[in-house]
Parts: structure tokens; sequence; C-alpha cells
């Protein structure tokens, strides 16, 4: 309707404005036969592209990004041979893209960022290429630059960011003299760093962190970079020592050296005069020596990240923020220096307001150092991991000015806090405070008070009911609280993560804490006190948000809650140690993101088949049912349906990740993550039964597999199904009533490290395949009925005779030797195994031999008469010619009544 009335037209322009319907293809090809200019981003188009768009022969400018096409990048595309700007950002396309709109003569800007699903690879680049600007971000681009990219001689803006491109960088890249932006962080690079000489006039944007590249850097390829604006090379393997030279660059302000190999001491440089560099990074290196003092003559620097280092000696730390007096933040943590925090000069330090963010964790403090009360614009102070012993003086909280929002003095020798003191309202992060627990103040965001020792009950008015609660973390984890959870935690409407694990807490679970479940609440961990009684049914609606719900080691009974059906993000499920009463729970199989379940140690029976569900656990990664009753075969198809334990990790590259919550920070987009926020994040714990030993796991890993249903009543086979498992870690079957033969098929499990089939009723042989089982390193078969010799191989001759003992029918290193002595039993036949059944040819030979001699000579005198009269004759013969007549008369008479 917009476009009706106008068939002369070149140039739309509707960006921005909402173009609903599926058929704007088709109207404008029919429509506009003239286009030039089709700019129509952000527009709520649907797709696909239609191929009539192709009849538009004159258009030069694309530009569709920010809508939602969901559909196969289109590849008629390549014919527009008058295309000079193409824009499909964050469009949903998928496939591969034509290699040969790359080749476009007169095409300049090219856009296809935020397509995760767009493949595709460079062409050979000719020379007389007009691209200008080339953004491939957030695609799945691959392969490597080849040379040819030199020849992008108009290229001014390079952003690969967050793809799949491999191999080394190219020194063609120095012939791009226009260059202005280049972005090539996130992929596989590798190698050295090219020379950016010949980019000198014009290039102020170089990122190529977060690759594989290694090496030095070499100053000349700095030299001449006047206009440089930031360096951001992290998270590489680049080694050696900092070139001077970056300090030297009068236009750089932005340096991001960290998490790479960087070692040697910080020598004195030259700045700039004068320097605009306001963010240093050289944190996670290996940089050692004093404080780098050519440092404080950076006098525009705003951010100073030196942690995780080897730096020594000692340190005035008003020196240093005096010296560089207009930081909002300092992070020295995590090194090696001595802070000396015994100066009296308490005015010095008061002229110096600026500092925001003060890190001096692990700097060896033994007192918090008083002139730090004098910082008024201090809003975030970590002195953790440190030797601070006695009281928290009161006065900490009057730091910047009242207003602290963030204190971390965890891991440290404090005793309690002195009296009298209240916490300001504005803190909300607040990580391991000691003494009497404190009513927190209603802006407070985080809170952890973990791992003190803490005796004494919650207050009653811990969060006062005013709805102005903004608590996000809360844990009291490994304290000895008793008492009941106070109702008036449950005022906390924004709580995320809510631990009290690890304490002495009776009573009910109060049913404000089940509530919090359908509101906010991720994390709820309450393992290992004394709750009692039955978990409330509640109706939850299916959106609830919590990940993880840990009730393990209480005195919980009654029945799994039918509720838990609802919970569509849930991953972990502890229910262990309990005295819960109940059949398997099979409506949990409606929950498919599940990795994590554990009933281990209540009154559960029944078997564990389930009617076939819509929905499967193929996340599943930890299935523990030990120390219960269930009973009945273990269903192969259960086995089927867990596809993260059937990963070969082999063949593929699985995402290593951990199960728990994380919140994404919120600080400043070119400084790293280190602030209040960031530490907003929750690994979830575990004990598991591995090796013969029960272990606790601080954090469980996304790559970790375990099935542990030792203790039961199992009985049947074992399923030839257990195979497919080839990624799992830990397999107890133990003192069960398994029968039949042991599965070759666990031969499959490469990846296995522990395998429990002891106290069963298994016979037969043990087959070979669990001799190629190379990462084994426990193995317990005893107390079963396995018979023959246990197979040879590099590992399984390296366990003790425990791990095979009761079994009487068994021989072979670690056992007794297998001798004709000692003959074997009859072994049960075995289709995958010729053990015990190899014929000695060396001993049966002469048998065979001997049968076949006494055959030919009885066999004619029992069946022919005439040859039995001619064989006695002649024996006759030889009687008579040796003996006496005597007895050669009684030989005649018994031959002859033969």
């Amino acid at each position: 309707m917009i476009v009706h009335s106008f068939s002369e037209l070149e140039e739309l322009h509707l960006d921005g404005l909402p173009v609903y319907g599926s058929d704007w293809c088709k109207a404008l090809s029919s429509l506009l036969p003239n286009l030039r200019v089709m700019s129509l981003s952000r527009c709520f188009l649907s797709g696909p592209i239609d191929q009539s768009l192709e009849k538009l022969r004159s258009l030069s400018v694309i530009h569709l990004d920010g809508n939602n096409f969901s559909s196969l990048f289109p590849g008629f595309v390549a014919n527009f041979l008058n295309l000079t700007s193409l824009q499909l950002g964050s469009c949903g396309l998928q496939g591969t893209f034509p290699r040969g709109i790359f080749q476009l003569p007169t095409l300049q800007t090219i856009d296809l960022s935020k397509n995760e699903l767009l493949q595709g690879s460079f062409p050979k680049f000719h020379k007389n290429s007009a691209i200008q600007s080339l953004d491939l971000s957030f695609t799945s681009f691959s392969g490597g630059l080849s040379t040819s990219i030199g020849n992008l001689r108009n290229l001014s803006r390079l952003v690969l960011y967050h793809c799949n491109f491999t191999g080394a960088l190219p020194d063609s890249l120095a012939k791009l003299a226009r260059l202005v932006y280049l972005d090539l962080s996130s992929n596989h690079f590798i190698g050295p760093i090219p020379s950016f000489q010949m980019s000198t006039k014009k290039l102020n944007w170089i990122d190529l962190s977060h690759n594989g590249l290694t090496g030095e850097i070499p100053t000349a390829h700095w030299e001449g970079l006047r206009n440089l604006f930031l360096i951001n090379l992290q998270s590489n393997f680049l080694n050696g020592s900092i070139p001077l030279s970056l300090f030297e660059l009068p236009s750089l302000q932005i340096l991001f050296l960290s998490n790479n190999q960087f070692s040697g001491s910080i020598l004195e440089f030259q700045t700039a005069s004068p320097s605009m560099l306001n963010i240093l990074d050289l944190s996670s290196n290996n940089l050692e020596g004093p404080f780098p003092s050519s440092i404080l003559k950076l006098k525009n620097l705003m951010f100073l990240h030196l942690s995780h280092n080897k730096f020594n000696g000692s340190i005035k730390l008003e020196a240093i923020l005096e010296g560089v007096g207009g930081l909002d933040l300092l992070d020295l943590s995590y090194n090696n220096w001595l802070v000396d925090s015994s100066s009296k000069n308490y005015t010095l330090i008061s002229s110096i307001p600026l500092i925001q963010q003060l890190y001096i964790a692990s700097c060896n403090l033994t007192t918090i150092p008083f002139y730090l009360r004098n910082l008024s614009n201090l809003w975030t102070l970590d002195l953790s991991h440190n030797q601070i012993h006695g009281e928290i003086p009161s006065w900490i909280w009057e730091v910047g000015d009242g207003n602290l929002g963030f204190l971390d003095l965890s891991h440290n020798y404090l005793v309690g806090v002195q009296e009298p003191y209240s916490l300001p309202e504005s803190i909300n992060f607040l990580d391991q405070l000691q003494g009497k627990i404190p009513v927190l103040p209603p802006a407070m965001q985080y809170v952890d008070l973990s791992s003190n020792d803490f005796a004494s009950s919650i207050p009653v008015d811990i969060i006062s009911n005013d709805s102005t609660s903004h608590l996000g973390f809360f844990s009291l984890a490994n304290n000895s609280l008793t008492g009941v959870i106070p109702e008036s935690l449950c005022f906390a409407r924004t709580l995320l993560v809510l631990d009290l694990s690890g304490n002495n807490f009776s009573g009910e679970i109060p049913t404000c804490v089940t509530q919090l479940i359908s509101e906010t609440l991720v994390i709820l961990n309450l393992r290992k006190n004394n709750f009692r009684g039955s978990i409330q049914q509640h109706a939850f609606p299916g959106n609830c948000s919590l990940k993880t719900l840990d009730l393990n080691g209480n005195g919980i009974q009654g029945e799994v809650p039918k509720f838990l059906a609802n919970f569509a993000a849930l991953e972990l499920l502890d229910l262990g140690h309990n005295e819960m009463v109940d059949k398997f729970p099979c409506f949990l199989k409606n929950i498919s993101t599940l990795r994590v379940l554990v009933l281990r140690s209540n009154k559960f029976h029944g078997r564990i088949e389930c009617p076939r569900a819509n929905e499967t656990w193929t996340m599943l990664q930890i299935f523990n049912l030990a120390h219960n009753n269930f009973n009945g075969k273990l269903p192969g198809e259960l086995l089927k349906e867990w596809k993260a334990m059937m990963a070969d990790q082999h063949n593929s590259q699985p995402t290593t990740e951990v199960l728990g919550f994380t919140r994404q920070s919120y600080g400043p987009d070119v400084a790293p993550s280190i602030g209040p926020d960031s530490h907003i994040n929750y690994l979830d714990p575990m004990t598991v039964t591995s090796k013969g030993l029960e272990m606790e796991l601080s954090k469980v890993l996304t790559i970790f597999t375990y099935v542990d249903l030792s203790c039961n009543n199992f009985h049947g086979a074992i399923p030839e199904e257990v195979g497919l498992l080839k990624a799992l870690h830990v397999l107890n079957l133990s003192n069960n009533a398994f029968t039949n033969e042991i599965p070759s098929s666990i031969g499959n499990l490469l990846q296995l490290e522990s395998l429990d089939l002891s106290g069963n009723n298994l016979s037969g042989l043990i087959p070979p395949s669990l001799a190629s089982l190379s990462f084994l390193s426990f193995l317990n078969l005893s107390f079963n009925h396995l018979v023959g010799i246990i197979p040879k191989g590099n590992q399984i001759q390296t366990f003790s005779a425990n791990s095979f003992v009761g079994n009487e029918g068994l021989c072979g290193l670690p056992l007794r030797n297998c001798t004709p002595e000692a003959p074997l039993p009859n072994a049960t036949n075995d289709s995958e195994s010729d053990y015990g059944r190899k014929i000695d040819w060396n001993l049966l030979c002469p048998e065979i031999g001997f049968v076949v001699g006494i055959g030919i000579v009885v066999g004619p005198l029992m069946f022919c008469r005439r040859w039995r009269k001619w064989h006695y004759e002649r024996v006759d013969d030889m009687v008579f010619r040796i003996f006496p007549s005597a007895v050669s008369r009684k030989w005649v008479l018994w031959t002859t009544s033969r």
C-alpha cells in the first residue's frame, strides 16, 4: 500500500518502522522495478527472503539488518553486479554464504554480523577490490586468512570477532595502509603478531585478544603507530618482556595485555607528554620485580590492573595513590608485595579522593590501613586473603563517607566486629563478616557469611518487611547455626541464591521458602542440616527459574513432591541421605534440562522403568540411586536416553562448564569484570563415591559423568546398552543381584576411571575387552562367580588381588597361576571369548595315535573271524617256541575254547 503509487521510486528508507506481512518481497519487485536503495532495517520483516527480489537488478544498497528471516542466505544476491552496500546483520540467516559476493567489483560495505549459524570462508581477493568495511562478527565463518587479504587496499574496518578462523595471521595485513579498525579477537589464530608498520597513519584500534598467538612482541611493530587508541592482546600465549615503546604511543588510551606469559620486570620508560593512557591491564602474567615507578608518570590513568603476577618488594600504598591521582580503580592483589600499612600521613591520603575501587587482596597486610577511612569516594574494598588479625574496626563503615558498597574481608584471621556498629545503608556486597549476624540494610545485594564460627540463630528481623530489599545472594553455609529459618528471610523477593547448608537448622522447611522458588530463586541449598517433615506440596507455574535444589543430608520424609515436574529449568536435584519413602519419581522425566539426580540413601523402592514419555534425560550426567530398595531389571531403554554420557570425547570437543549460577558483570564495557557484581556466582557442590572413596566435589563440571546404583536389589543381566555410555567416568553396580556374564560392551567405555561390580551373582569369564580400558584406575569384581583366566593387559594386571577375591574359579595374575595341577572349572559358553577352549595338540596327538593303533589291532579281531583265526595261529607258533610244553598246552586249550 505504501509504494503502490511510486513506480519510479529509486530509494526506499523505512528503517525502524514496523512493516508486517510476508509478501513484501513480491510487492517491491513488482511495483518498484527501478529501486536502487532498499533500506528496511529493524522493520519486523519475516522470511525467507523471496527469490522475486532478484528482478531488482539495479539494487546497489541492501540494508535489511535487524529483521528475523530465520532462513538460508539468499544466494541470488551474488547476481547484483551494482551492489555497493550489503547489511544483513542480526537476521537469523543460515547456510553457506556465497564466496562470489566478496568478489563483486563495486561492493564496499559487508555486514553479516550476529548470524551465528551462517557459515562461509574467504575467497582469493582481487587486487581491484573496492571493499572498505567488512564485519563478520558472531558468525560461523571459518578457514584461514590468505595472503590475498593484502589486496584489499581500500579496507579501513575489518571485524572478525568471535568466528572460527584458524591459522597464522599473514604478513600481508601490513599492506592495508588505510586500515583504521582491526578486530580479530576470539578466534583460533596462532603464531606471531604480524607487523603493522605500513598502517602507521590511520590505525587506531587493534584487538587480537582471545586467540592462540605466541612469541614476543617486537618493538618495531609499534614504531610510528601514532594514532593507536586501543591495543588488546589479552588471553593469548605471548611471552618475553613488554615493549616499552607501547607506553610511548601518544594517542594510546587502552592497553590490555592480561592473561599472557609475559615475564621479567617492567623497566623505566619514557611516556608521551602528555600520555593519554587511562586503562592499563597487565594482570595474570609472570611479571616480577618492584612496583614499576614509571607508571606514576601516567597522570591520566584511571584503571590499573597488576594482579596475579610475581611482583615483589615493599610498597607504600598511599604513595601510589598520590602518584596516580586520577585513579578510579587500583588492583594490586595476588602478588608477593608487602604493603606497608603503618603510614600515619593521613593528610596526604585525604588529598586523593577519586579512587573508587581498591583491590589489595593477598598483599601480606597485617592490619587494615587506617588512612582508608579518608578515601571519601571509595565504594569497593577488597582486603581478602591477607594476615589481618583481631577485630574488624568499627570505623571501616565510615570508608567512602559511609557509602561503601562492597567489602571483602574473607580469608583473614578476624574474630569479630568492634561495637557499636551498624552497616551502612549503601552496602550491597559483604563477604565474611564475623561476629554477630547483623540486620541487613535494604540496599544490600550480596551477603556471604559462610565458613565462620556463628553458633547462634539467624535474627528474627534479619530483613525488614518494607518491600525495598535488593538481596540477590545470601549464604550462611558451614557455620554452627541452630534454630529455624525466620520468616523474615522470605521478604527478599529478589533473592537468586540462598545457601544455608552445613548448619544445624531444624524443624520443617518454611512454606515461604518454597514460595520463593516460584518467584526469583535460582539456587536453593539446604544440605547437611536437621530439617524434618515432608516437603509441602504447592502448585508452581511452569516458568520457575530454579536450577539447583539440594536437600541432601537432612531427615526429610514423605514422597518426592509432584510440583518438581513444573521446574523446566532444573539442572540439579539432590534428595540424598534423607528418610523419603516413595517409588521411582517418573514424573521427573518431564524435566529435559536435568543434569544431576541424586536419590541416594533413602527408602525408595520398586522398579525404575517408566512409561515412555515425550521428554527424555538427554542432558543427564550424574545418576545416583545407591542404598535404596529398588528392584527389577535395569532397563536398557533408559540408558539409551542419556545422550550426554554417550559423547565420544576423543572425536568431539565438549564444552567444559560448571554447574551453578553466574551473573554477568555490569561494570564498564572497556574494563575487565572486576567489581562487586562479578562475585555474584555460585558453584554447585556434591558428594560422590568414586574409586571406593567418598569425596566432596566443590564444583561439578559438565563433562563429569557418574552412575551409581549400588546397594539395591536389581537383578537379571547387566544390559548391553551400558556400552553406549562412552563418556562415562564412574560406574558402580555393586551389591545387587545381577546375574549372567559381564557384558563385553563395557570395553567401549574408554573414559571409564572407576568400575565396581562386586557383590553380585555374575558368572562366566571376564571379557578381554576390560583389559583395553587404559584410564581405569579402580576395579572391583570381587565376590561374584567369575571363572577362567584374568585377561592380560597393560592396566588390569596392576590391580591388587582384592579386586578379584571371592571368585574361586578365577586364576592368573594377580591371583594364583593357572596350572595343570589346578585345572580350571568348566566355563560357561561365551560367544565373545575362546578362553579355556584352546586345544593343546602337543598333548592330544599321542592320545589320538594310541587310540587309532589299538583300533587297528582290536577291530579286526572282534569283527573278522578269518583274521582272528590267522592271528591265533601265528601267536601259537610263538608261544610253543618260547615257553615249556605244559604252559603251551594250557594256552592251546584256552585259545581253542575262544
